[in-house]
């Protein structure tokens, strides 16, 4: 644990207004997208945007972090480099890469390998910590035990998401949504075709399951395990949600915020990476945002109950169970606090359905649709109109804690403003002045307004005042503020920003002498790069594959088996190859019970 001494909460932003947001509500970095090349093409931002978001994060030190996760082809290098330099131009902190030729493009910038790299061993954490990348985002089915073990074996950062949706298959390893179509997630724009409803069958005309979304997985949440990734030395607290509205960012970040706070209280050596405070004028609930159902994945070990069949849509906050119904409305087995306008679901003949709440009094509920809720409903809230009401109106502030020395003399005034990191910045007036009539009530007025710090990003909770018993006019006094506070705050702007911008060893041994097609090698620059690292073999990519017949197009630590409690280690009474079905599309389930895996083979 020594040598992590940062710990850092980094959320999503799919624009400036989500950006200042999360900032708001307590994010220590913020990601966001560029123009192209980013793994959500639909969050896509131009250098100005960056420019302006980096602007107000370096004012708390917040660091941005830019996405360019991609595959790159040859035609794209010179269009990749011109965005990563404009996005350095405006202020980024890092780049999140999964293209290798972005290392062979001499930038002057922090590389974070990303979750598409598909990090899920130590030796390749070794690797890539090795080569020059100063962090590595891993991939989100490893165990608290797995995780461990790669943080101790490099010495690059690590980052883990901790909140927000899981995909089923390993990042960055995924061609199911290519194989069905020309969208691919490897490209920004997957099809999510793991949240379509399937059918499991044997292949020859038996189903077993009949339209269940069998690749459905819940989304993670983590926030009662952050002690435990601390001591693991996670140092980079990831939330999902480049999509998300900018109610999400608010409420996820803000619970986020006090999670990692109160497990940093109990550990001294350790300390967030930015500055300021934030204190939510609503209570963060993350079952209030969109959320699948809460799972902590696989990071107790591989398990079932992982999986949401019914439906890949938000269930939200369960609220009870229906007891009875009376005309066009129902009553709950228990006390609910649902309100007009809220909008509840439910599931009915195995599918979710939603309405809204047209009226509540008295533990009578009127739904707009009473259609499928019946004695037993188990209904579900999955929009609060009050909280997310409360959250549109939030008007949450972010402040950085200020002290303030006044030094008085009979003919000069001086101002020194010190923050809670220790820059500083002082003005100063020359003047005639007086004795005071009243020293006491002067210096009373001089701590007043001080505290005046309106709109700034400052807080003044401190001040000491000598030559107190001098009468200063409020009207200096609030100039010297608003001047002395500017002054601070230019200080903070050009204070140097840390980063690691580490050279590339090309001495580092790539941890196997192949790098397979779904490593996904897909320009000359990468090439190169593997090949320099020892890499004797190098397998067409099948990222650009045309046909898929035959080839594995999903990887994943998810078993379907498992999770209809027909695990081949123990004695399942379904045998025989297994399917999943869509349409016309069909793929062969192939599972490796050594490494615990499954595998969706495609059939054409």
């Amino acid at each position: 644990m020594s040598r992590v001494k940062t710990v850092e909460l980094l959320a999503p932003a799919k624009d400036y207004a989500s950006a200042v947001a999360a900032i708001d509500c307590g994010a220590d970095a913020v990601y966001i997208g560029g123009a192209r090349f980013g793994a959500r093409q639909a969050a896509g931002n131009d250098a100005g945007q960056i420019a302006r978001v980096a602007e107000y994060a370096h004012r708390f030190g917040v660091r941005v972090h830019a996405t360019l996760n991609t595959l790159l082809w040859d035609s794209e290098l010179e269009d990749a480099e011109r965005q990563a330099r404009e996005l350095i131009d405006a202020g980024v902190d890092a780049l999140i890469v999964q293209d290798m030729a972005l290392r062979r493009m001499n930038l002057p910038v922090e590389l974070h390998a990303s979750t598409q790299v598909s990090v899920r061993t130590p030796e390749m954490a070794r690797f890539l910590g090795d080569a020059g990348f100063a962090r590595v985002i891993l991939e989100r089915a490893l165990s608290l035990d797995e995780i461990r073990a790669v943080c101790a074996a490099t010495d690059a950062e690590v980052e883990c998401f901790v909140h927000g949706a899981i995909c089923v298959g390993f990042s960055g390893r995924c061609f199911l949504s290519r194989s069905m179509s020309e969208r691919s997630g490897n490209r920004g724009a997957c099809s999510q075709p793991c949240r379509l409803p399937w059918d499991l069958t044997d292949g020859a005309g038996r189903t077993y399951l009949k339209s269940k979304h069998l690749l459905s997985v819940r989304d993670m949440n983590l926030s009662q395990r952050i002690g435990d990734l601390l001591d693991a030395g996670v140092a980079s607290f990831k939330i999902e949600g480049r999509l998300k509205d900018t109610n999400y960012i608010r409420n996820v970040v803000a619970a986020y915020r006090r999670a990692v706070d109160e497990a940093l209280a109990v550990r001294p050596a350790l300390r967030r990476t930015s500055a300021g405070e934030s204190v939510p004028d609503f209570k963060p609930d993350p079952s209030k945002s969109f959320t699948r159902g809460e799972s902590q994945y696989f990071f107790d070990g591989k398990r079932s109950g992982v999986a949401s069949f019914d439906t890949p849509k938000a269930v939200g906050e369960r609220i009870g169970r229906v007891a009875r119904v009376e005309g066009r409305a129902f009553r709950l087995d228990g006390p609910a606090d649902l309100a007009s306008g809220d909008g509840i679901c439910f599931v009915s003949d195995g599918e979710l359905v939603g309405t809204n709440v047209n009226a509540a009094d008295a533990g009578r509920i009127v739904p707009n649709r009473l259609e499928g809720i019946g004695p037993g409903t188990e209904i579900f809230r999955n929009y609060d109109h009050r909280f997310n009401k409360q959250l549109s109106a939030s008007r949450i502030r972010r402040t950085i804690r200020v002290a303030a020395q006044v030094e008085v003399s009979d003919d000069r005034i001086r101002l020194t403003c010190t923050d809670c990191e220790g820059v500083q910045a002082a003005v100063e007036r020359a003047g005639t002045f007086d004795m005071a009539k009243n020293g006491d009530a002067n210096v009373a007025a001089i701590r007043a307004q001080l505290s005046r710090s309106g709109e700034t990003i400052f807080r003044v909770d401190e001040t000491t005042v000598d030559g107190g018993e001098r009468f200063v006019p409020a009207s200096l006094m609030a100039e010297l503020r608003r001047e002395g506070l500017e002054k601070l705050l230019q200080a903070r702007m050009a204070q140097p920003r840390p980063h690691r911008i580490l050279p590339e060893n090309r001495a580092a041994r790539y941890p196997s002498p192949t790098v397979t097609a779904e490593e996904n090698v897909t320009n000359r620059l990468a090439e190169a790069f593997y090949r320099d690292h020892g890499v004797e073999r190098i397998e067409p990519p099948l990222e650009l594959a045309s046909s898929f017949a035959g080839r594995c197009v999903m990887r994943s630590s998810y078993c379907i088996r498992r999770e209809i409690g027909e695990c081949l280690r123990e004695r399942p009474r379904l045998r025989g190859d297994l399917y999943i079905e869509h349409g016309t599309q069909r793929y062969r389930l192939e599972f490796d019970c050594a490494q615990c895996e499954m595998k969706l083979i495609s059939e054409k």
